[in-house]
């Protein structure tokens, strides 16, 4: 028995090694962008993108739970305007917005609490294109040492790509549509 807990010791001394070593080597910041060209004039995009209530008609995380807590705080639509969400399915956060440049770009801040703390800064960026708009959804973050050891684990392109452009899609729709 004694043998046993040795050799469970000597592997989760390997594992915390090996996590703050591959830590120094693995990056820390990740940015991925997708984007969309929308039938649609850029000041109808940008009615869908630039407040967080209209936001959360397309964002593809509002829709993973129905019984998501959420509430507003200070006016939508402006600076400093903030969305909170509690949930069992996509966590616990706030998502402030922190520049308007309408109608052609939205930038907002994201804290996210629960299951893991983080923030990030996210973008929303309109060109017109032919006769329609060209829509560029952007995210940012940095992972601090050694937590930036999981991005060997999680394929962050796959997930949070293929999470951005069901959301894209769905704000072509809404744009298209209304």
């Amino acid at each position: 028995m004694k043998k046993f807990f040795k050799i469970i010791g000597i592997i989760l001394l390997l594992a915390i090694v090996f996590v703050l070593v591959a830590g120094i080597f693995v990056r820390k910041d990740y940015h991925i962008e997708r984007s969309i060209t929308i039938n649609a004039p850029k000041e109808k995009v940008w009615t869908q993108v630039s407040t967080l209530s209209g936001i959360n008609k397309w964002n593809p995380w509002s829709a993973k739970d129905p019984n998501i807590i959420s509430s507003y705080e200070g006016q939508d639509g402006t600076v400093g305007a903030v969305y909170k969400w509690e949930s069992k399915e996509v966590g616990t956060g706030s998502q402030t917005l922190t520049k308007l440049e309408a109608p052609s770009r939205v930038e907002s801040h994201l804290h996210f609490i629960k299951p893991f703390s983080g923030e990030a800064n996210v973008f929303m960026n309109l060109q017109e294109e032919g006769s329609g708009t060209k829509a560029t959804w952007g995210f940012d973050t940095h992972y601090a040492y050694p937590k930036n050891v999981m991005m060997l684990f999680i394929n962050m392109d796959k997930v949070m790509g293929e999470a951005y452009d069901d959301g894209l899609g769905k704000l072509k729709t809404l744009s298209e549509s209304n």
